[in-house]
Order: structure tokens, then C-alpha cells, then sequence
């Protein structure tokens, strides 16, 4: 949950802090005050767009930072948290809580850091979107959207292993059907391509090169074209060494055979200094053998013919030819032609080939088909039993007439679809879109009154029905997120009298599981809190620009006070005070009874 949030220069708010505790925390202040101000931190924190007309006037940036305690939380949701925090580099404070920051600048770009670290705003939101949920009007709006009404739908359904299975084949199945498409469409280009590989190929095996024999030629080619003067070389090199030449051996000098004499001429004395260079001279006759023995063996792999370079030079120019066309070396030249063999068997457009790719195309869209109506089934079960569900939650928001339904259909295909899909439908069939979330169109309806049509929600509610509907909707889906953080801003906007007084029983309740926060203009709904903190302005401030707002943690008799403002602007008479006094002992009362 949210343990605390400090905010530095955003909007009217210069500097204020405030802790929040689980249950439900109410924020209220006057109009202008900044209490938007919080959930606007929170939505920076999520990771929203960051807006420099937000950083108050005079202050070079804006700052939000807020402590996350996630001790309470389901395993599940603590495993992907720390699966994010290792993967930023994160760590948590001593105490273990989480901190979260937003940097805002007026001139520049906006920074966003967690656990000590600076990361991407992305990282911030996968964070904080863990253990957030906020709905603001905007996100009244959205719900309107169907990509949202069908999020919601299969929220409630936990269709989450149905929709990775769908979305697996599907993405194996347009492959395998784009890589057939291609084929057929390119059919003669992708021939000329083959043919032109084929001839290389064939080429290249023709020459036969090894790895690394380009340079292999050059130093024989080397060698031989100074054959004579290398010849030379070591025979007089091996004459010295073992006094013997090619034609026999020799009467002169011979370097092993005088360390030889040297070495048994030391072996004889017993001086130990003369034992250790007669070792030495052991050493060296070694050496000395083993060169003239190398030497020998060099003389005799010396070609004798001459042309034995000439074949060399003619495979050397061989392999040119190969060097010129595919790649600057020989082992470039076999790299070329493994990728073209790969290329090749990606270019094959015979009958045959063509012919098993459909089957595999036809065999993927029939997986996809069956995943597809699993998914239906279970977002058309689930359906009915959240209409049913929310029904019954706006019957407790004082919209006891009211009806909420929620229509799945099939989306239909248009007639440039890039991936239309046959489904059986009963003794026909329905060619839809196979999106990325399935098949299905998920629109939600809404009657407020017994009696009513049933209409699109977006045509049929008001402002402060759309309210009742997004909480309602929440306190039915609450349970996939029990121990996060729900808020609320001005979720009771348009409504009043018996429909808050609901709205804040059902906030409390929600509370029970949840840490909730709400931004709130009716007394109703506060006297339900937990905790309540107001924000307030800097009365006495000479201009605009000087005024400031900070948040206050009210104990009962402020709270009494703040209550009676909110009900009539009476927070200093007695009546206003008795009527506050009144309407939040009620709402103990009222909690008590349910709990």
C-alpha cells in the first residue's frame, strides 16, 4: 500500500506531505485548494505524461515522491514486484518499503526514480501499476471505450491462459499465412532468386575451398617462389648443424658433434659447477639434434618440380574468382554459401512445397478457430455473471431500477481484413477479425430505469450514473487485486443525497480488502473515512502566485468542523457543527453494523 506521498511545487501546492494509512482515506478542501494536486502526483508516479504547466510558478521543477509498503500484498503480486526492482537495479529502504519519484521540470525532460535508482518512466509505471489503480473522470471516459469494456470483462473472467493461447497460435498461424502469401505473390521473382543461388552454389562446390586455404597458397606460393635460395639456406644451415649435405656426409665442422665433445669432456670431472654446464650442454645438444632434424625434414618437403607452382598459382586464381563474387576471403566465401543454402530452402515455391505450407496454414487456423471459441465461451459465461453482479452493486448505489448488461459478439471482419477468421456459427459460418485479444466484440448496456431500453453505455448514462457504474464495476472486480491501492477522484461527481450516502457504504467496504483513497466533495462520503486529511489554502496570501496549499490530518473535532463546511459552508455554527456531528455518527454506526 501507499505509506506516505511528498510533493514538492506542483500546481498550488509548494510543499506537503501526507501519510495514509490502510481502510479508507478521504482527501476534501475547497475548490482551488489542490487536493487534484495529490492524485495528479499519483498519476506521475504511474508513470502519465509529465506536464511542465503543472510545476508552480517560480519553481524550477516539480517533485512527487511516494513510500510503498508491500508486506501485505498477495505472493503473486510481491514476486512481480521484486522481479521489477532486480531488473532496475532497485532496492528497498531499511525498513523495506519501496520509494517512488517523479522529477517534473519546467525546461526539460521529466526524471522518474525507484528505489534509489533512475530509471525509465515505463519501469516507474510497471511499479507503481502493481499496486495502483486509479479512476479519475478520465478514466469514467474511458470505460467507455470497447477495448476497455472488454479488459473489464475479462478481468472478471481471469481469461488470462485462454488469451495467452489464442494469441500464441494466432501469431503462428499469420506467420505461416504470410509466409504462403508471399511465396504465391512472388512466385516469379522468388524463382529468379533461386535460380541465382543455385548457380553460385554450384559454383562454389565446383572450387571445393577449405577453410582458410587462400592463406594457406599465399605463404606456400611464397616459399616456392624462393626455392632455390631456401634450399640453399638450410642445407648449409643442417651442414653446420650435423656436418652432412644432401650427396653425404662431410669431413668439415660439425656444431653437435663439438657440444657432444664438450659435454663428455665435463662429465668426467667431478667439480659440480662443471657437472651443471656439462647439463647445460645436454640441453643444448638436444636443441641442436632436434633443429637438424626439422632441417632435414624441410629439405625433403622442398618440391622438386616447378610445377608444382604453377598448379598452386592456377588454384590460387581459382579461388580469386570466388573472392571477387561472395566475400573478401575463403572463409567468407563458405559463410555466404551456408547463409544462401538457409536462403534457399526459404525460396522454395514448388507445387509441392506451396502445397504443404496451406496444409499448415489450414491446420494453425483451425487451432486458432478452437482457441478463439474457448475464449468466447468463457468471456459469454462470464458475462452474465458480472451484468448480474454490477446490477445488483448499483441496486445498493440507490439505482434500484437500473440494469447493466454485457453484450459479446462477434467482430466483424472488413472486407480488407488482414486476418479474417471462418467460425462456425451454428448450420453457417462468420468470417470475423481475429485480433490480437480474440474475436469477440464486448459492449456494456445500461437502462437506469425498470422499463427502459437497454442502450450502448456511452448513450445512455450521465455523469454521475457513468460514476456509480466505474464503482460498482470496482467493488465486483476488487477481488483480483485485494491488498492494492484503489483511487478515487470525485468518483461521486452528479450525485448527492441517498446515492452518496451509498457510494461511501460501498467505498468502506471496499476498504475492507483495500487500501482506498478518495478525492471527494460530499460530506456523505467522508464521514465513511477511516482517516481524513484536507487540503488547504494559504488564506492570507497577497496574490495568486503566492498562495500555497498543504494537507492537514483532522482529528474528530476538526473533523466535525470540515464535514459541516462541506454541507453548507457552516463550519463555525453550532448547527452546522450538530448536523456534521450528527451525519458522521451515523456513518460509524452504519459501518459498525455491516462490518
Amino acid at each position: 500500500m501507499l505509506s506516505e506521498i511528498r510533493i514538492e511545487s506542483l500546481g498550488a501546492i509548494s510543499a506537503a506531505t501526507a501519510e495514509f494509512d490502510g481502510g479508507l482515506t478521504v482527501l476534501t478542501g475547497e475548490t482551488g485548494a489542490g487536493k487534484t494536486m495529490v492524485v495528479t502526483g499519483l498519476h506521475l508516479l504511474g508513470g502519465a505524461r509529465a506536464d511542465p504547466t503543472k510545476v508552480r510558478s517560480g519553481a524550477p521543477r516539480a517533485v512527487v515522491e511516494g513510500r510503498f509498503v508491500t508486506d501485505e500484498l498477495g505472493d503473486t503480486v510481491i514476486s512481480q514486484v521484486d522481479e521489477i526492482l532486480d531488473a532496475s537495479g532497485a532496492e528497498r529502504d531499511d525498513d523495506g518499503s519501496v520509494i517512488a519519484a517523479r522529477s517534473v521540470s519546467r525546461d526539460g525532460p521529466s526524471r522518474a526514480y525507484l528505489g534509489g535508482r533512475s530509471v525509465p518512466a515505463r519501469s516507474l509505471s510497471g511499479f507503481t501499476n502493481e499496486l495502483l489503480t486509479l479512476h479519475g473522470q478520465n478514466d469514467q471516459l474511458r470505460l467507455m471505450r470497447p477495448d476497455q469494456q472488454r479488459a473489464a470483462l475479462d478481468r472478471y473472467a481471469d481469461v488470462t491462459k485462454q488469451l495467452h493461447r489464442y494469441r500464441t497460435l494466432r501469431d503462428e498461424w499469420l506467420g505461416a499465412k504470410r509466409d504462403l502469401d508471399d511465396r504465391r505473390r512472388r512466385a516469379r521473382e522468388l524463382t529468379q532468386e533461386s535460380d541465382r543461388l543455385l548457380f553460385a552454389l554450384n559454383e562454389i562446390e565446383l572450387v571445393a575451398p577449405q577453410p582458410g586455404e587462400d592463406d594457406a597458397l599465399v605463404a606456400d606460393i611464397r616459399r616456392m617462389s624462393e626455392l632455390d635460395s631456401l634450399r640453399e639456406a638450410v642445407q648449409t644451415a643442417h651442414a653446420a648443424l650435423s656436418g652432412a649435405v644432401d650427396e653425404g656426409p662431410a669431413d668439415g665442422f660439425s656444431a653437435a658433434s663439438a657440444v657432444g665433445q664438450a659435454r663428455s669432456a665435463l662429465e668426467g670431472t667431478d667439480d659440480t659447477a662443471l657437472a651443471a654446464l656439462s647439463e647445460q650442454l645436454g640441453a643444448a645438444l638436444t636443441v641442436l639434434v632436434d633443429v637438424s632434424s626439422e632441417l632435414s625434414r624441410f629439405l625433403s618437403e622442398l618440391p622438386t618440380d616447378a610445377s608444382s607452382l604453377e598448379m598452386k598459382l592456377a588454384r590460387q586464381a581459382e579461388l580469386r574468382t570466388l573472392t571477387r563474387k561472395y566475400a573478401a576471403d575463403i572463409d567468407g566465401v563458405l559463410d555466404w554459401a551456408r547463409e544462401s543454402r538457409e536462403r534457399l530452402a526459404q525460396l522454395d515455391v514448388s507445387e509441392e512445397t506451396l502445397a504443404v505450407l496451406e496444409r499448415r496454414v489450414d491446420t494453425l487456423q483451425a487451432k486458432v478457430v478452437d482457441a478463439a471459441q474457448d475464449l468466447t465461451k468463457a468471456r459469454v459465461k462470464a458475462a452474465k455473471g458480472l451484468s448480474k453482479a454490477v446490477t445488483a452493486e448499483l441496486s445498493g448505489l440507490a439505482m434500484a431500477g437500473a440494469e447493466f448488461t454485457i453484450a459479446v459478439g462477434p467482430l466483424e471482419a472488413r472486407p480488407d481484413d488482414s486476418a479474417p477468421l471462418t467460425i462456425p456459427s451454428g448450420p453457417a459460418c462468420t468470417t470475423v477479425h481475429a485480433g490480437r485479444d480474440g474475436v469477440d466484440s464486448v459492449e456494456f448496456g445500461f437502462a437506469a430505469h425498470r422499463g427502459s431500453d437497454i442502450l450502448p453505455l456511452n448513450k445512455s448514462a450521465s455523469g454521475g450514473e457513468l460514476s456509480r457504474v466505474m464503482l460498482a464495476l470496482e467493488v465486483v472486480l476488487a477481488a483480483s487485486t485485494e491488498g492494492t491501492t484503489m483511487v478515487f477522484d470525485e468518483v461521486d461527481a452528479g450525485v448527492g443525497g441517498r446515492a452518496a450516502v451509498q457510494i461511501g457504504r460501498r467505498l468502506a467496504r471496499l476498504a475492507r480488502t483495500h487500501q482506498v483513497i478518495v478525492v471527494t466533495h460530499l460530506p456523505q462520503v467522508a464521514a465513511y473515512a477511516d482517516v481524513h486529511l484536507v487540503v488547504e489554502g494559504d488564506a492570507g496570501a497577497k496574490s495568486e502566485r503566492a498562495k500555497s496549499s498543504g494537507v492537514r490530518r483532522l482529528d474528530d473535532d476538526s473533523r466535525v468542523a470540515e464535514l459541516a463546511r462541506m454541507l453548507a459552508g457552516l463550519g463555525e455554527s453550532d448547527s452546522g457543527r450538530a448536523h456534521a456531528r450528527e451525519l458522521l455518527e451515523a456513518a460509524r454506526e452504519d459501518r459498525a453494523s455491516v462490518s
